[in-house]
């Protein structure tokens, strides 16, 4: 499985994707159709009209990266069922639920929103310090 020590974002292209684009069309499909940069280290989430085969690319810090799978049965989940939504975020752990078959991808939130940590003050509280 794709993996990193940080919190990756995963951007689903939320339209069917022409599986013979590579390293150049997918990232001028992630910085026209997403308007994200595909150098920033977040993977891309591409899905033939099919269903049956998935790509994503990543820039991993030294060049771009493209995984590719091809399912020998039934197919990935539908990620644009919903028109005007024109990309999907999803996690690490979704991305991986979705490269192994599940269908519920898309449709219904799998993981909690991600935790951002905002400090109170510079200070702590006397009762803590003792």
């Amino acid at each position: 499985m794709i993996g990193s020590t940080r919190q990756l974002s995963v951007y689903a292209h939320a339209a069917p994707t022409d599986m013979r684009k590579s390293f150049d069309t997918l990232s001028a499909l992630v910085t026209q159709a997403l308007k994200r940069d595909p150098l920033s280290g977040d993977l891309f989430l591409f899905v033939s009209k099919n269903r049956k085969r998935a790509k994503v690319l990543m820039w991993d810090g030294t060049g771009l990266c493209v995984y590719a799978k091809r399912l020998e049965q039934g197919c990935f989940a539908c990620l644009w069922e919903k028109p005007a939504q024109r990309e999907l975020r999803l996690t690490v752990g979704e991305l991986q639920l979705f490269l192994e078959g599940s269908d519920l991808v898309g449709r219904v939130p799998l993981s909690p929103a991600p935790f951002v940590f905002e400090p109170r003050g510079k200070t702590l509280d006397p009762e803590i310090r003792k």
